[in-house]
This record gives C-alpha cells, structure tokens and sequence, in this order.
C-alpha cells in the first residue's frame, strides 16, 4: 500500500567534509528551507560553513571564534554570538550591520523573520531588529517554571502577536516538557504542559478572514495528547481539539522534539526524539500516518516552502525532505484509515485526486433525493472540478423546483459563488440571465471579487450592455484584440501600447491610429506619440504616421510628434526625421517654428545643405548663415548685414577657418569701412587667438586705420605676452594721441620690449616724458635717464623721478651724476631733497666706489641725528670711525645698532680684537670662532666658550677633525674653567666633554675639580661622573675611586659596574654600604661562586640571603642543599619550583620535609597537599597516605589518583579512588590489579559505558566471558559503542560469545536498531543459515541499507532480495533476482515488485530475462507492466531475440491504444499465419500502421485475399489506380468499382468504364455507372453505351440525370418571386422586435433580400452543362446554385 507521504534524502552533510561532532543541536542550525550554518571545528581553528540548500556542492567558509551562528531565513546576513558578544555580518556587502554586547548570556536564539533575531536568556526573551540602530528589546520576562529547562525552540505566529517558547528538563527518569505562550497585544503569558508547538493561518469553512490555530503536543506518564486551538479571536469559530495518539511499544521513553505545519495541506508534522514521524490533520487532530523515518535523532527542523512540507537535519548529517503525497493521500485515508469523511474532506479542501467516485456517488444520491443545496456543495467541493461540468448545470436546469424554495440552479450558482471562483461555462450561464434583468452591477462585483471565470464569449455577451465591463472580462479572458478595440472605443489610449506589450500583442497600428485621427484628432496625436516613443523603440514607422497626419494637414500635430520622438537627445538615427520637421515647417508657412526649433539646438543630423537653401528662402538669413559652409555662399549671405545680429555676426566668425575669416573682415572694411569698422574690431577681439594679432595688425594697416589698430589692441593688450603687440599699441596710442593710455601700458605691461620703446619714446620727442620715466626707470635705464635728462638740460624731471617716481634710485642716480662730473653741491642738494628716501646701504657703496665717502658724511650724521636706527646707516658711521679712529671700541660697545657681522668683517683686516668685540656684541659664534682660531686666540675663544654654554657651539669646536681642539682644552682646564666660580658654567662644560666622548680628558678635569680641593669637591653629580667615567674609561682607577669617595649613588654605581662586568667592584660597593641582598645577588649571578656565597649568607645570617641562595641551588638541581636553605630561611614562595624539581630527580624523601615545612607555615593549599599525598604514594608510605586522605585536607585527590594509576601504582591508587568514591576509576584499578569481580561491581556504581568498556575489555582479555557479558549488556544499549565492542571480540577471535552477547541483547528493553542490525552482519559472516530467520523477524528494526551491503558482499542473494523488497529498492532487487535466478529467482514475487521499480531499464531488462530463461511465462509478466513499458521498446526488444510469436497475446491485449509499432508487429503475425479475416479486422479498427509498407509486402501474396488486403491498402493511402489495377488483376471488380468511387476523379471513372466496355462486363459497366453517379458526364456514358450496343444499361443513369435537372430549374424559378422575399423582410422585422433574431442575423437576410433584388435585375440566366449535373451560373456573377 503505497503511504501518504514523500520521504527523500536531499544531501549528506558529511560529504561535505564536515565532521560528524558538528551535526549537533549546538552547532548546526536550519533556520529556513534556504541556508544551512554550521559551526564545524577543525583541528584548533573553528569555521563556520554556510551551505546554500539549492547548491550544497559548493558551500561557503569563514573562519570564526564566536560559539554560535545562525543564517538568516532569506538573505545572506549571519549572526554571530561569543559569549554575550553579538554582530551581525551581510557576507555579499562584506560588511558590519550591526553588534551588541548583552548584559547577561544567550542560552538559545533564533531568527524569527528575516529582520529580526530573538534572544532567549536565563530570565527574559528580547527580540533583536535589522532596522535602524537599536539594541535588544526585551519583549516578556521567563515563567519561573522554565528557569531550569533546556530551550529547544522559540517561535512566532506570521503577525508576531503570539509568541512561544518550548524548553524541556528531566523529572524522575522522564523528559517533561513546559512551554510559555505569550500575546504580545495583552502583555500576558500563559504557562502550557508541552514539547512543542506550532502556530498556523488558516481560513476556516464559512469565513472570509483567516484564523491563527495553535497546535501544541504533550506526553506524560498517563499519555500523549494533540491540542489544537484557535488563538486571538474575540469569538472563537474553531471548536478546541484534544486528541490521543500513542507512541509504539519499543518507544515508550520518546517525547516530541519538533512541530511544523502546511497551510498548504491542513496538516501537521510532528518528528519524536527516537525518529518518529506524525501525521495529524489540522483541523480535526486525526492521526493520518505515523512511521519512523530515521534512527538518528532530527535535531533541526524547518518548512520546506517547495513541496509545503518539513526539512531536517539529523545526527548522521542527512539533509531530509517530508511532504505529503497528493497522488496518495487520499486512496490511504480511504483504504488504510476507512475514514471516508477525512478523504472526502482533504480531498476537497486540498482539490488532490483518488476521491472522485465517492463525490460522483455522494451527489448521485444527494440530487436524487432534491437536496440540491447539498448537491450543490459536493459539486463545488470536488477535487479538479469533476463535478463542475455543463452537464451538471443542465441537470440544475431541468430539475423541477421545490415549492417554497429558489430554483435547483440559483441554488447551485448560490453556493458555488460562496465557496469560490465559477469556471467559464459557469460564468456565462450565470451571466445571461443577470443581464436579462438589468443587474450588471452584480457582475461587475463578481469579476472584482474574482469569482467568475471571464471568456471571449462572456465578453461578447457582456459587451451588448456595457464596453468598461466587457474590457474588464476581456482583459481577464486575454482577448487581445478586444480589449485593444475596447481601449480605443473607451478613449484609453494610453494603455493600448502597455497592454499590447506587456501580453505581447501586434495588432496593425497605423490602421487603428487612422480610425483614432478621424474619430479624436488630440487623442490621436497622444497615442502616436506613445506608438514612437515606446521605451524598447518605436512600434511604426514614424514616417508612416507622419503621412498619416500629413493627409489631415495637421502640422501642429506633426512638430508635436516628432519633437517627442527625436528628443531632447540628437541621435544619428533620426537624422531624416529632422529633415523632414524643418522641411514641412519651412515649406508649409511655419517659418518662425522652424527658426524657433533651431534655436533650442535640438536637431545635430538633419541635411544641413538643403534645409540651408529654405532658410535662405524664407528670408532667415542668420539661420542661413548657421548652416552653409561654401565660402561663396557665407559671403553672399553675409551681406545683408542689415538682417543679421552684429552679436550674432561675431558669434558666427567662429565656425570659420582663419583665411575666411581674414577673407570675410576684408570684404567687410572694403564695403564700407566706416560702418563695419566696429564689427571688424569685435571679430579681430573675439577671435585674436586664432586669427594672429600680426595679420588683424597688418590687415587695419593696409586700411591705414590706427583707430582700428587702437581698439583692436586695446582690447587684448592685457592678455597678450607677444611683445610686438605690445609695441604696435604703444605706438598706435602716440599717434592717436592717448599718451595718459601710453603711460598706463608701459606702467602696467610686462612684455613689451624696453630698448625699443625706450628708443621710439625718446625719438617722439613728447611733450611730457613721465612715460620715458617710467620705462627707464621699471628697466633699469637710470643711468641712461640721468644721462639724457642731464644732457638735455631737463634736470627738473630728474627732481621730479626721485621726489615722485623712484627715491630708491637715488645711488644710482647720484653715481651717474658723479660719472657725469656734476657738481657736488647739486648732488649734495639732491640727497638733502631725498633725505631718508635714499637707501643708505647702496649709497654708500656706490661713494666708496669712486672714493667720495667723506661727501655723505653730513647727510649721514643729520640720519643719525633725526634718530635713524637703520644698520646700514650705523655701519656706515663704523666704518669712518675706524677708518678715522675715532674711539672705534667705545662705538662697538655702545651702539647697539649697527650690523656685527658686517662691522666684524670689516675690522678683522683693521684690528681681529675690535673684530672679536663686535662678534661677541652679536653673539656670531662661527665668526669668532673663525677669527680666533685664524689669530690664535685661543683663551679668549676658551672664556667665551665656558662663558656662552652652548651646547651646540661646543660640539662644533670638540670635534675630532678639529685641528685646534688640543690648544682650546688645554686653555679650558688651565684658564676658563678654574677662574670659574659659576656652577652652572662648569656643568655645561663637563656635559660637553661627555657629549664630545672625551673620557680622559674629562677624567683630567674631573681629578682638577673633585680630587683637588675646590668648591665642588663634594659635589655627589661630580662624584657619580667621575666613577662613572672611570668605569667607561680607565676600570683599573674605579677601585681606588671607590674607596675613596663617599659622596656617590651606590646602589646605582653597582648596578652600573655590573653591567660592565666590574663585578668584585660592585660586590665592594654593595657590602661597603650593606646591601646584603644585592652584594649575594652578584656572587651569585655574576662571580658564580656559590661556596662563596654560602660562607657570605652564614656570615650575615639573613632569611632573604638564604632564600636567595636558595633558589640559586634549586636552579643549579642542588635539590638538598636548597630543601635545607629553605628551611633554613622558613621560605616556602618557591614551593612550585621544588616540587618540580624534586619529582624530575625522585628526591621524595626530602620532599616530604620541604612540603611539611610548607603546610606548617602556610596553611591548607590544594597543590602543597596534593604533592604531599603523591610524595607519600611514591614513597610507598601507604599507612602515612591513608591517615592523611582520612583527615580533613583540602588535596586533589582525584588528580593524585589518576598519577599514581598512570605511573602503575594501583594499590595507593585504590586508596585514594575508594577514598573519593570514583567507582569509575575504582573498577578500572582493580582490574589492573586483577580483581575482576570486584571490578565489576565497582563499574555497576559508576554507572557509565566508558568504565563498563574498560572493565569489559579487560575480562575479554582475561577470558572472563560471563563478566564480560554482564558488562557487554550494559555497553551494546549504547548505538555508538557498540561496534568498537563488537571490534574489539571480532579482533581476538571470541565470536561465539559475541553472538551470545548481541543475542541476549535483544531482549532487553533498551536494545535498539544497531544490536539488530550488527547481530545480523554477524549471522551473515559466521552463522549464515540464521540470517534469513533473523530478517524475516526483525527487518523492520535493522539498518537494511548496511546489512545490505554486508550481504551482497558475502553473496547471500536471496537474503540480499529480501531486504531489497522490504528497502522498498525494488530496482535493485529486480536486478539481484535477474542476475543471481539460481538462488534468488521466484516468478510470483519477482511479478510482484517488478511494476513497483523506478528505472525504465530494468523493465526491459527483465523481459530480456524471461525471454532467455523463462519463456512461457513472459505474457504474464508483461500483463503486469503494459502501464510502464514503452511497447514499441518491448517490440524491437523481442524482435532482436527472435521471439515475437511469442508475446503475441501481450500485444493484443495493447494494440488497443493504436501504436505503430504494436500495429505492424500485429499484423506481421497475421500475415505469417496467413490469417486475412483478422488482418482486415486489424487494419480497419487500427489505422496507425505503415500502409504503403504492408501494400507493398501484400501485393505480391501467394492467396487472393492478401492481395486484396493491398488493393484496399492502396486505396486507403489514395493510390487510386494502383488499386484499381490490382483489383483489375484479381478480378476484384466491385473493390475496383469502390476505389473509384472514392477517388471522386472522374478520369478515374471513365477509364475504368472503359475498361469495363472493352471487356464486355455489362453488369459492372452499369453498376459502376450508378455507383458512380456524380463523377461520370453525361456525354461519355451516352457515348460510351451507344458505341458498345450498351445503351440499355445506361437508361437508368439518364433517367436520374433529367431528373436532377429538372429540379434544378424549378428550384431556380421558384427563386425569383417577390411576395417570398417580402414576406421573408417581414419575418426578419418581426423576429428582431420579438427578440429572436438578432441583428447580425437581421443583416444578412438583408443582404440575402439585395442580391435576390440584383438577380431580377439581371434579366437573363446563363447554364453550363458540366458532369451529371447543371451549375447555374448568372451572368451577373453573383454565385452558383
């Protein structure tokens, strides 16, 4: 019996090289259909693996330390979680969306939608949002009754209104479960007894508005119960379900783990701990199927949104898919469950199959009985409409009414229309009659609530009433055309061209555009606008809509159109598309609209040339110019200036080369220069650049106009670097008289060339010469100036340029005046007029030059006296002070003006002692320094040196490279440095001897300073420095330093002295100012001699001493001597390092006092008690072990336990584990020490697999087989260890007491899949012939797939068919029996399985199988598959073996369904039993055959009736001759009268009449002719019958000829009466005004009335006699007759 449910294995986990520990509940999480996260852990580096369920070939890997990951339900978005660390991560975008760090820690979290996370804590539930930048919300506080449990789930319904969290816990050897239902509206939880739950939206019978159900399980020891209620409703409308459903007997310790619902279906899974699937329905809590799935555990479960049933993963790594099966769910309910109310109500609410008689038969008896109300409800409700058909309306139809009630089919409508959408036939029944009474409105409220089906023919119908409604029902129906047509009747244009697109519709544009511009012009140009517009391109050719309004002369229209269509954008493609709108405007009067297009500069590729001409036309000479490129043609136009914008004219230069434009300016300034002198001057600005400034110049040049040269220039003059334009504007400014303009430019200009100007200024003889002022003056010309104003007796403007341009020139000025030989008093004059405008600096120089110094004296002491501050105006004052030694020193001193560098300077060649005192005024160190060492004087450098402590100026005269740096110190310890008295002043320079690196140099001025007695003898710095050089320099004098000084940092001059492995030195300075840590420190580190520092600790007899000796022994493995300095010292710190120590080199004995010490001291310490312990077990001091672990102690005992019984000491182990009561430890100990039973009993209180392993073991291998078992039971109940058990006996050979072991097994309570399954691998491999009993029992609680393999592997084939049969592998076992039939072959079973496989293959395959080995019985396995072979397959199958006889009742009994291949296989059969009756039979009733084939095979048949069969064959292919040949041939003369006949060729016909007269067949010669009546002309049978003496024969075919013609005539006459057709008119009227004919119908009888009028009208008839009958045909060509 097929189930009702799909159970399949999408994909393995472990194939995707995870491990199998990361298949757990923690670390692999299903959080929708879509993702799979695993948290896998390799080796020391965690990854979480994301596997994508549509690909799991290719997951994605991250590397990771957080402790949890859960994927998001929809996108790729994981969440992390490390301790109360939360992130969240969107792996595409590689970033950060969001983090947190709670306050307390997460014990379960889910996604509950696809933005939001919640969060289950150990007292609160928070919900997490994607949204925005919040924390965690806290959405309800934990019941007290689920603080101790283990959260397995949390959920919320589609809303996230109901809330529901499911924990369990254990309680007295059972799993409780409690859930915590919470309504977020009200703010209430409500505490539930459950496993777990389930929320579901479900639209309940007789309601509009979906219902949320909740649907929970619970199991306790009185059982285990289904609830199903409805939550959040005022009124409930769902009656509360509670229902029993039982757990099998081998599971009474399983509860339910997981719930999830199918809206889809109504129903409910539910998965057990054990593996165990439920199947209930929803709304009623019926039980529909209960099986187990699987024997390792589903820990993660999701909807599975594809097949809307469930997706787990279990403990094996298996990725499973469970839905319900709609082909078989049904049949099961029906045949398994007899519950024929649940079939009937699943199939109606789920419109799935295999009810179909019980709703025919159901309303059978419903309608017989007038319940049509009911009757009407099954129909409604049967699954795929069975009952839904025109047949059952008319059975509503004509159904007689029951008084008091509405009419059988209003009824039927009534209900339909509750319960759902009408089909079409539905619809336009309904439709008719709502129509007939004026009641629209209620179909246009059916079609928007979608409950009637709309179809062309409703459309129609619907259409005579109202188009917006037909639309609608059109647009439903998909009728395209109509609903175009409608869209364009309405008016609603614009969405013609969406609908057309979006159903993908072509109908004929221009033509519906043409009917739109007749009947809405406006509309019209919208709707074309949309067809060339339309995003993916135009829909028409947009010159064909053009013409189209062109016709109309709609020109407004037209630049509407094609303004939209070209764009803002100017594409290429539309190129004759612009054309053509600036033809049709500038052809049509539209002017002004082609000039304003033109100037939006829309258009970039219309015909430039031609649109050109039509600008010119039109009298839009600027457009004009815009377009033409012909120099002749720009000319032309370009002289109707008077219409064209100068602005614009400008503008226009632009599209010009160069040479044109030059060109054009000519023919402008020739034309009339006065007028376009202007515009010329504007081009010559504008376009300078390209242009040349040279040619513009040259060009005004050969008009002689300066003016134009002048503005030109002016305008450019700023921006030009060429210095000829520069020139040309300065000169052109001279002769148009602009000399402020001239003054301006050689002020301003930076390009123009200063000699030649200078020179053309000088020749212009100006009235004014301030612009040759300041070119002389800006270029440094004064000298010059001077000379030519001086000569030309114009010395005022030599006034003038110092007192108002440039007193700064003043020296410059006054030395040309001296080279001129001028007189002094005016020179003198001069400086007086300038005063302190002149600068001093370059006066002076230019005076000593020529040797005039003296001349400025005056001029400088009335400086000085005015109170001149400026150094150049003091230095000058220096110099004739020295030069006159005029008490230069007391100036040098005192005046704090002048420059020390320059006076310095100045003097080192007069007197380096003046020189020195000016530099050391300015502090120029580097000058005196040079200065001193040149002169050798070095005290004085060496006084300035100490005096100055600077550093840096010291590092510069220290250096090495210095070669009078030996003189400098000498002068520097002799001199500077005793006459000193500032402290200050020897520190800096002692610093710079250190900085210089210079020890012995400084050890020298040290020993001067500190050991002679001076002030700063006792200075403890000086002290320190001394030693501390001593030590860097000369080590052989720090001995003597130290003893003799006393004022030195000592600890830090040990350290010092350490460092520079002065170690005696260091020891001296420690024990001299007793420092006795420190002084044994560096015995003991540094001199190494630890006798020494023994002698030295007893001398002092201090405990840090000899802990500090001591820890230097233990270092150096001295474990005695540093035990007693230790004790010695009462130091237990390093109590760590001496146990290590002494248990590296096995000194427990003095251990044990060391540690006693310690204890004594330092109290209770776990690792001091501990080693203690260890220290006696090793000693084998068990009586001291056993008084001590029985006293209070605070030792790790259980660690002292596991050391003893690792290093092999049992007997002080066994103390200590009974001590602690480790049984576990315990047993495995005793074992060790052969104590078995004992062994035993201790592993019983453990009570674990791993001590009942160890001791297991351990009997095996002591062959204590009956201790082993009793161990063995309680290890085999565990499904992971039993097969390292069953290795473990297998290995040493004990495989009768393993069989015994797995065989008591079984009956225990706990015995589970794996002792079944392993004990039958067993039987297979060493008792065989119990295998097949041992299958036959329990093949239902073995593993099948791994004894399968076991027992194909050992060649065991009927056991191997058997668990392929109940694997329901029916694939397999089909094959195992063909390919092992010796052994596993049996026809009853093998007929029973073989329709039940899935490969196609292995069908043939075992039809192959039976025509080989089993013949006779092959029709009956065919019997069985006629459903699932392909016969044409199974035909060529047998036909290749030769065996087609064979199978020839299989292939009647299918030749029903008309194949071909079936056919001819038939009929070959029939042929080679020369069988023609059911040949004929064959060929008749089974048309599908190759014809022509079997004609031709037939025609040469030994016996006449085959050859019949071919003439019929030749007939039936319309081989008409070829037939009748044949027929000929066998004489078969009424075959070849028929075949005639039917050819309906009267050539045919006459040669077979022919044929007949030339043999004398009279009687076939007249029964062809009546059998052939309309194909043979009445003049061949006449002839034909007159000229063979057969005219007898013939009569009764000319008596039916006159006959027919007669009638014919009548009929024409008859034809032609008015009355008839009058009264036809009448009738046509009268049926129109009753309502029964409609107007089509009205019209063609209209039509019909009109020809018959044209026929009178014709007055004559023509006939032509054709064959055996008269066709009339009018002259007037109006038809035939």
């Amino acid at each position: 019996m097929a189930i009702p449910i799909r159970y399949q294995e999408l994909f393995n986990l472990s194939t995707l090289g995870l491990s199998p520990d990361s298949f757990v509940f923690a670390n692999c999480t299903l959080q929708s259909d879509k993702f799979i996260c695993v948290r896998d852990q390799s080796g020391q580096q965690a990854q979480v693996v994301i596997i994508d369920n549509s690909n799991p070939a290719s997951p994605t890997k991250f590397p990771i330390t957080a402790d949890s990951a859960i994927m998001n339900p929809t996108q790729k978005i994981l969440a992390l979680k490390a301790g109360q660390q939360l992130q969240i991560f969107h792996i595409e975008e590689k970033r950060k969306v969001k983090d947190h760090v709670l306050n307390e820690p997460v014990s379960f979290w889910k996604w509950i939608s696809s933005n939001t996370i919640a969060m289950v804590t150990d007292t609160a539930v928070y919900h997490w949002s994607l949204e925005g930048s919040y924390p965690p919300a806290k959405v309800f506080d934990r019941l007290p009754g689920l603080r101790d449990h283990q959260i397995i789930n949390y959920m919320a319904d589609s809303t996230q209104k109901w809330l529901l969290l499911s924990g369990i816990t254990q309680r007295d050897g059972a799993v409780v479960g409690n859930m915590q239902l919470f309504s977020v509206d009200r703010n209430l939880s409500q505490p539930i007894e459950g496993h777990t739950g389930a929320f579901t939206k479900v639209t309940l019978k007789g309601s509009d508005t979906p219902s949320t159900l909740f649907s929970f399980a619970n199991k306790t020891a009185a059982g285990a119960k289904l609830f199903v209620l409805e939550i959040g409703a005022e009124q409930s409308r769902f009656e509360k379900k509670i229902v029993d459903f039982f757990f099998p007997r081998e599971a009474v310790n399983d509860f339910p783990v997981a719930m999830q619902t199918s809206e889809r279906y109504n129903m409910i899974f539910m998965i057990t701990k054990q593996g165990y699937l439920y199947l209930f329905d929803l709304q009623s809590g019926k039980t529909v199927y209960m099986n187990r799935i699987t024997a390792h555990t589903i820990f993660a479960t999701a909807r599975h949104e594809a097949t809307n049933g469930l997706m787990g993963i279990n403990t094996a790594g298996q990725v499973l898919s469970i839905s319900v099966d709609e082909n078989n769910i049904v049949p099961y309910v029906c045949r398994q469950l007899n519950d024929i109310p649940l079939a009937i109500e699943i199939a109606s609410k789920n419109n799935l199959p295999g009810a179909d008689e019980l709703f025919v038969r159901q309303f059978q008896n419903l309608f017989s009985q007038g319940n049509y109300q009911g009757a009407a409800s099954v129909a409604a409700e049967s699954p795929k409409g069975l009952l839904r058909t025109t047949q059952t309306i008319q059975r509503f139809k004509t159904a007689p009414a029951v008084p008091g009630q509405p009419s059988p089919l209003f009824q039927y409508f009534s209900v339909l229309l509750e319960i759902g959408p009408l089909n079409n036939i539905e619809s336009l029944e309904l439709a008719r009659p709502v129509l007939q009474q004026g009641r629209k409105e209620l179909l246009d409220k059916w079609l928007q609530e979608d409950k009637i089906g709309c179809s062309e023919e409703l459309g129609d119908l619907v259409r005579q009433v109202d188009v917006i409604l037909a639309l609608k029902v059109y647009y439903k129906a998909e009728v395209k055309n109509k609903v175009i047509a409608c869209f364009a009747e309405t008016g609603q244009y614009d969405k013609i061209i969406v609908y057309a697109q979006k159903v993908g519709y072509q109908p004929d544009w221009i033509f519906l555009l043409q009917n739109i511009i007749n009947a809405n012009p406006p509309g019209a140009l919208k709707f074309a606008t949309m067809l060339v517009t339309a995003p993916d391109g135009p829909l028409v050719d947009v010159n064909a809509v053009v013409d189209a309004f062109m016709q109309r002369s709609m020109i407004e229209e037209i630049n509407s159109l094609l303004l939209d269509v070209i764009g803002k954008e100017s594409k290429e493609e539309h190129a004759a598309l612009q054309t053509r709108l600036l033809e049709i405007n500038l052809v049509n009067g539209y002017a002004k609209v082609a000039a304003a297009i033109l100037a939006n500069d829309m258009l970039k590729h219309y015909d430039r040339a031609y649109i050109a001409k039509l600008l010119e036309r039109a009298g839009l000479y600027q457009k004009a110019l815009e377009h033409y490129t012909e120099t002749a043609d720009i000319k032309r136009v370009m002289l109707n200036t008077h219409s064209i914008s100068p602005e614009f004219l400008v503008g226009y230069f632009l599209n010009l080369s160069p040479e044109d434009t030059l060109d054009c300016l000519r023919e402008l300034l020739s034309a009339n220069k006065a007028q376009n002198l202007q515009t010329c001057v504007s081009v010559a600005v504008k376009y300078s650049d390209a242009l040349t400034p040279t040619a513009l110049i040259q060009l005004f040049e050969d008009f002689k106009s300066y003016d134009g040269i002048y503005y030109y220039l002016n305008q450019i003059v700023n921006f030009s670097e060429d210095p000829e334009v520069h020139y040309k504007y300065i000169e052109a400014a001279v002769k148009v008289g602009q000399l402020q303009e001239v003054e301006r430019i050689v002020q301003e200009s930076k390009f123009y060339d200063p000699v030649k100007v200078k020179e053309f200024l000088k020749e212009a003889k100006l009235s004014e010469q301030v612009p040759l002022i300041i070119v002389c003056d800006r270029h440094g010309f004064v000298d010059d100036l001077t000379t030519y104003l001086y000569r030309n007796n114009l010395t005022r403007y030599i006034e003038v340029y110092l007192q108002k341009v440039n007193a700064s020139q003043t020296p410059t000025v006054v030395a040309s005046l001296l080279d001129a030989d001028c007189n002094e008093d005016y020179i003198q004059q001069l400086l007086k007029m300038v005063g302190n405008g002149c600068p001093v600096a370059e006066l002076v120089e230019q005076v000593e030059k020529r040797n005039r110094l003296k001349l400025i004296l005056p001029w400088l002491e009335a400086r000085v006296a005015e109170g001149n501050t400026e150094p150049a105006t003091h230095n000058a004052m220096a110099y004739i002070y020295v030069d006159l030694n005029r008490d230069p020193e007391k100036f040098l001193v005192e005046n704090p003006y002048y420059d020390s560098v320059a006076v310095g300077k100045y003097c080192e060649s007069r007197d380096p002692h003046l020189a020195i005192v000016a530099y050391k005024r300015g502090m120029c160190d580097d000058e005196l320094i040079a200065c001193t060492n040149h002169n050798g004087l070095f005290r004085a450098q060496a006084r300035y040196l100490v005096e100055r402590q600077d550093q840096e100026l010291w590092g510069k005269v220290l250096v090495e490279e210095s070669p009078h740096r030996r003189q400098l110190i000498d002068q520097i310890v002799q001199t500077a440095l005793p006459d000193s008295k500032n402290p200050d002043e020897v520190s800096s320079t002692v610093k710079a001897f250190m900085t210089a690196d210079l020890p012995t140099e400084l050890i020298e001025l040290l020993e001067k300073i500190v050991l002679e007695n001076s002030l700063f003898s006792g200075n403890r710095n000086l002290q320190n420095l001394l030693i501390l050089t001593a030590i860097k320099a000369a080590p052989e004098r720090v001995m003597d330093y130290i003893n003799r000084l006393d004022n030195y940092d000592a600890t830090d001059i040990a350290n010092i002295a350490v460092t520079a492995s002065l170690h005696e030195e260091a020891f001296t300075i420690y024990k001299k100012f007793q420092h006795h840590g420190q002084a044994i420190q560096v015995l003991i580190n540094h001199i190494g001699d630890l006798d020494r520092a023994f002698d030295f600790a007893d001398a002092v007899d201090h405990p840090e001493v000899f802990s500090k000796l001591a820890k230097a022994q233990l270092d150096r493995g001295e474990v005695k001597k540093a035990i007693d300095a230790f004790i010695r010292a009462s130091n237990n710190e390093y109590y760590r390092d001496v146990i290590e120590v002494a248990e590296r080199q096995e000194k427990f004995d003095d251990l044990v006092r060391f540690l006693q010490m310690c204890r004594a001291k330092g109290g209770k310490d776990p690792i001091i008690e501990t080693e203690l312990i260890y220290s006696f077990a090793k000693t084998e001091n068990l009586r001291d072990l056993d008084e001590f672990i029985n006293k209070p102690n605070c030792a790790h005992i259980q660690n002292v336990g596991d050391r003893c019984y690792n290093e092999g000491l049992y007997q002080a182990a066994k103390l200590l584990f009974n001590n602690i009561s480790n049984y576990a430890r315990l047993a495995t100990t005793l074992v060790k020490l052969e104590e078995f039973s004992a062994g035993v009993d201790a592993a019983a209180k453990a009570g674990n697999v791993r001590t009942w392993k160890e001791v297991c073991y351990a009997c095996v291998d002591a062959e204590q087989f009956r201790l082993a078992q009793i161990c063995g039971l309680h290890i085999i109940v565990r499904p992971d260890e039993l097969e390292e058990l069953i290795h473990y006996y297998e290995s040493r050979g004990h495989f009768e007491e393993l069989l015994g072991l797995l065989e008591n097994g079984l009956i225990s309570e706990r015995a589970h899949q794996g002792v079944f399954t392993e004990l039958a691998i067993l039987y297979s491999k060493y008792k065989p012939d119990k295998l097949m009993e041992h299958l036959k029992i329990f093949h239902s609680r073995l593993n099948m797939l791994k004894v399968l393999r076991v027992c194909e592997k050992n060649h065991q084939w009927n056991e191997l068919t058997f668990l392929y049969v109940h694997y329901k592998e029916f694939d397999n076992a089909a094959t195992t029996m063909i390919e092992h039939s010796v052994e596993a072959w049996e026809h009853a079973l093998f007929k029973e399985i073989i329709p039940k496989v899935a490969s196609a293959e292995v069908l043939y395959k075992a039809i192959q199988f039976y025509l080989e080995e089993h013949p006779l019985s092959v029709n009956d396995l065919l019997s069985a598959l006629i459903a699932r072979v392909d016969h044409s397959r199974v035909i060529s199958l047998v036909r290749s073996l030769g065996h087609l006889a064979v199978i020839k009742p299989y292939l009647l009994s299918v030749q029903a369904e008309n194949i071909l291949a079936v056919n001819n296989a038939v009929n070959e059969l029939l042929v080679e039993e020369e069988d023609h009756i059911n040949l004929r039979k064959s060929i008749d009733s089974f048309n599908n055959i190759e014809t022509m084939e079997l004609a031709n095979r037939l025609e040469k048949h030994e016996l006449v009736e085959f050859r019949r069969i071919a003439a019929y064959l030749f007939k039936l292919n319309k081989k008409w001759r070829k037939s009748i040949e044949l027929s000929q041939e066998d004489k078969l003369w009424k075959d070849a009268i028929d075949t005639a006949a039917s050819s309906k060729d009267p050539k045919l016909v006459k040669d077979l009449l022919t044929f007949f007269v030339e043999n004398d067949r009279k009687d076939c010669f007249a029964a062809c002719l009546y059998t052939c009546f309309d194909l043979v002309q009445p003049d061949v049978a006449l002839e034909l019958a007159w000229k063979n003496g057969m005219t007898d024969f013939a009569m009764p075919f000319m008596i039916q000829t006159m006959r027919n013609m007669s009638d014919t005539i009548s009929q024409l006459k008859a034809a032609v009466f008015p009355p008839e057709q009058q009264q036809m008119g009448q009738q046509a009227q009268q049926g129109v005004q009753q309502g029964f004919v409609d107007p089509q119908q009205q019209q063609m009888m209209m039509q019909q009335q009109q020809q018959q009028q044209q026929q009178q009208m014709a007055g004559s008839f023509g006939f032509v006699q054709q064959g055996g009958s008269f066709n009339g045909a009018p002259n007037t060509g109006f038809g035939s007759f």
